[in-house]
C-alpha cells in the first residue's frame, strides 16, 4: 500500500486521490507522503549509490521535476540494478529491497 501511495504521489496524484484508491485514510496517506518527502534527499542518493554499485551497467534515473519522484526513480531503479546482478534471488519487490537497505525505517522522521 505504501510503494503505490509513494508511486502515485511521483506521478502527481494528490493525497486526497491516493487515499481514495487504496483505501486508506487521507491522514494516513498524508503522514506517509510527508515523511517520504522530508528524506527524498536522502532516499535519492543512497539507492542511486545502491544501483550504481552493483548494476552490472549502471545507468542512474534521469532527473525528473521533482525531488519525491527522483527518489522514487531511484529505489526502482537500485531495485533493477540489484535484480541484473542477482537474477537469483527471485522477484524481490523495490519496497522490499528499500525496507531491506533501509532497516525498515524509510519513512521514519529525518535524523538531525
Amino acid at each position: 500500500m505504501i510503494g503505490a501511495a509513494l508511486v502515485a504521489k511521483a506521478a502527481g496524484a494528490g493525497a486526497r486521490v491516493i487515499a481514495g484508491a487504496i483505501g486508506r485514510p487521507v491522514e494516513t496517506v498524508r503522514g506517509w507522503l510527508r515523511r517520504f518527502g522530508l528524506r527524498a534527499e536522502e532516499i535519492r542518493v543512497r539507492f542511486t549509490v545502491l544501483l550504481v554499485d552493483t548494476g552490472l551497467d549502471p545507468v542512474p534515473p534521469a532527473e525528473t521535476a521533482s525531488l519525491f519522484a527522483d527518489a522514487v526513480a531511484a529505489v526502482f531503479g537500485a531495485r533493477s540494478a540489484v535484480a541484473s546482478r542477482w537474477p537469483g534471488l527471485g522477484e524481490v519487490s523495490p519496497w522490499r529491497l528499500a525496507c531491506a537497505v533501509t532497516g525498515g525505517s524509510l519513512l521514519t522522521p529525518p535524523r538531525p
